[in-house]
């Protein structure tokens, strides 16, 4: 059965040894921080790692280049920046928002229901043991969350009322202000029942979702498109492959200054109020144009960072970045364990060579007049 084996998802406290060093995995609820908490973990992972900021598919982000006995200095760094309030619960802060909310658009500003839900999960002792896999998700109405498919989700119909959401679509009314317990209450329940299984998602326990009284089929919205460039006052840009460099964090912490940072599921940064500077943020190689090749080439990290990778994913996808083609949404993974795929539809490849790659995308028409 699916979930049978040890947990093993990384935290800050709880490392994972990969090729290439330690790798840490950072939880950012509802993907929001600051441009100065950005700065000081980016200090942090050039000091002792890598120095790039891995955005994940869960709007966290991972330090990798590690060295296998962590320093406390780099932990104390992460807490003192405010990604770690919490040693016992620090990998059970899963927690998806609408990267727009409360900034332009949707049905409801969902950023309070983000502090509230993780204060009340930090506060949930029975929490603490839910496995790290789990995942919360606030959807502002706009059905960009709810395409994710969380385990448990509110999902907006108004500033103050929605659906509270278990899977993909079994649903009840419930009230904003009522969310944070209602999705605590179902969160134990559901540890309860997975304890004899072993399973960690939702998905993998349809009976306890069956037996769930008041929820009943609900719509799943259309999946909208990932924004990007100038977005309101704001500036949303891609980060290639998902590894932010230290030259492109200056540029972000520039822009954003103390305010708002919102790191988000599609490898993507909302920088608050950056919509005037967007150029600023181009010139480092950061994307706002919605045709680059990077808004849909996706890959693993590959060889030689993941012992389990043959191909080194990230100079691959690198090395047709630049071709005239036009890409349907691909993933490249250096195995069968196709880490970071994303969660819609997508063109697979597991370990491929440069032309199955190519062979992936179409030459672009050129029409001569």
């Amino acid at each position: 059965m699916a979930g049978v084996n040890q947990d093993r998802c990384p935290g800050v406290l709880r490392p994972h040894q990969a090729a290439d060093g330690a790798m840490v995995r950072v939880r950012v609820p509802g993907g929001q921080t600051s441009g100065t908490a950005l700065a000081a973990l980016g200090r942090a992972a050039e000091r002792h790692g890598r120095g790039l900021l891995q955005l994940t598919s869960r709007a966290g982000l991972q330090v990798r280049g590690l060295p296998s006995d962590l320093p406390d200095a780099f932990e104390a760094a992460v807490a003192a920046a405010g990604f770690l309030p919490s040693a016992s619960h620090e990998r059970v802060r899963n927690v998806v928002a609408s990267p727009l909310t409360g900034l332009h658009g949707g049905l409801a500003d969902l950023r309070p229901l983000v502090r509230a839900l993780d204060d009340a999960l930090q506060a949930d002792d029975a929490l603490a043991g839910l496995s790290g896999r789990f995942l919360f998700g606030l959807d502002d109405g706009r059905g960009d969350v709810a395409a994710l498919e969380p385990d448990l989700t509110y999902r907006a119909l108004g500033p103050d009322h929605g659906l509270l959401v278990v899977g993909a679509d079994r649903g009840r009314a419930v009230a904003l202000e009522d969310a944070v317990p209602a999705l605590l209450a179902l969160a134990r329940g559901f540890d309860a029942a997975r304890a004899a299984s072993g399973v960690w998602r939702v998905r993998e326990l349809p009976g306890w979702v069956d037996g769930l009284v008041g929820f009943a089929p609900v719509p799943v919205p259309p999946a909208p498109e990932p924004p990007l460039g100038a977005v309101g006052a704001h500036a949303v840009v891609g980060v290639p492959l998902g590894f932010l460099s230290p030259v492109q964090l200056a540029a972000v912490t520039a822009v954003a200054g103390t305010g708002a940072v919102v790191v988000t599921p599609w490898r993507s940064l909302v920088v608050g109020h950056g919509a005037d500077r967007l150029a600023e943020l181009t010139a480092v190689g950061l994307v706002a144009d919605p045709t680059s090749p990077w808004t849909a080439v996706s890959a693993c990290v590959g060889a030689p960072w993941c012992a389990s990778g043959r191909v080194d994913t990230q100079a691959l996808v690198r090395s047709v970045a630049a071709e005239d083609r036009r890409w349907p949404r691909t993933h490249v993974s250096g195995c069968e364990r196709r880490c970071g795929a994303p969660a819609g539809p997508h063109r697979d490849l597991v370990a491929p060579t440069r032309d199955e790659l190519l062979a992936a995308a179409e030459p672009r028409l050129v029409v001569h007049v």
